[in-house]
């Protein structure tokens, strides 16, 4: 076994441990054990699992990006401390008080593609799964010789294998055609996702900084991937990737609705949606004074009088 094989050995059997679960549960419940939708359900499921043990790091990763929003005007002042400083000593200079900021505050970007990061093993465990599945091969757990013959020949709609890519598929125009129709969808999927995040969950700051502008280069280079991807991997690995994307886009829309940057477009469109609960129900408005209270106005300072000599003030009355 090589390095890599060792490395992913582990996570390849909790991969077929999820995988033949679900398998099972479904062909209790009565579909067929060799269908290729039972198995591609399956993969549906492992989705689920992986996505729900990764909560903890999205809520983390939530809490990181609210953290660099707040930190993003002391950034700006670094790198504007170090404008035009192209020298060694200047950029490691940035370099240290960027990480001292970092840590001052207890964040990092990096943790904003810690969700990502964590499922590329698991993404290409299952892979590998997939791949040992159609070449007949044995899995390294629960997937034994038979599920695994089963897994390396189910075919979606009895016409593309799942084990089948664009780049292997021999000119099978079924494979094809599914491999482009789920590259769309997962294009399309990370895209409405990344463009919901930066239109209506950015601060007026926030999309002032320079961090935003990357974000925003990121939002058209990262559809390009799977266009890429889509071409090399597996038609099983693509359901992985798109139901991943499916759960990413549902997740970010509840919390975008129910825990918005503050002062974003999302932010003010809670408020107002609050705003108008209240209203149906009759509710007073929190900011509003409390009902019963009586405003108690400060007394006015009475004006000094200017002390008027007598001959002064006998000329005012004369007058």
């Amino acid at each position: 076994m090589d390095i890599i094989g060792g490395i992913l050995w582990p996570i390849k059997w909790v991969i077929e441990a999820i995988l033949v679960g679900f398998h099972s549960l479904l062909t209790m419940a009565g579909m067929e054990s060799a269908a290729g939708i039972t198995w591609v359900l399956s993969i549906c499921g492992l989705v689920v699992v992986v996505r729900a043990a990764l909560i903890p790091v999205f809520v983390r990763q939530i809490k990181s990006q609210r953290k660099m929003l707040e930190i993003s005007p002391e950034l700006k002042k670094i790198q504007d401390k170090y404008k035009g400083k192209k020298d060694q000593f200047s950029r490691e200079a940035m370099s240290r008080d960027t990480m001292a900021l970092y840590k001052k505050h207890g964040t990092n970007p990096l943790s904003s593609c810690l969700p990502l990061l964590l499922q590329m093993p698991i993404f290409f465990g299952l892979f590998s799964v997939l791949n040992d599945a159609y070449a007949d091969r044995p899995g390294v757990g629960l997937l034994d010789a038979r599920l695994s013959a089963e897994f390396g020949s189910a075919e979606l709609f009895g016409i593309a294998p799942l084990g089948s890519s664009i780049a292997s598929s021999e000119g099978n125009v079924a494979v094809i055609i599914i491999a482009v129709i789920l590259v769309i969808l997962m294009t399309g999927s990370q895209f409405i996702t990344q463009l919901q995040i930066m239109s209506k969950n950015q601060s007026p700051e926030m999309k002032a900084s320079p961090m935003y502008r990357q974000q925003r280069i990121m939002l058209y280079l990262l559809p390009l991937v799977f266009v890429f991807s889509g071409f090399a991997f597996p038609i099983g690995v693509m359901f992985y990737w798109f139901t991943s994307n499916i759960w990413t886009m549902v997740q970010q829309f509840i919390v975008i609705r129910n825990m918005p940057t503050p002062g974003s477009e999302a932010a003010q469109a809670r408020e107002a949606r609050l705003a108008r609960k209240r209203q149906r129900k009759g509710l007073p408005d929190p900011d509003d004074e409390a009902p019963g209270t009586i405003a108690v106005e400060e007394p006015k300072k009475a004006q000094r009088q200017q002390p008027v000599s007598k001959q002064r003030a006998k000329k005012k009355k004369k007058s």
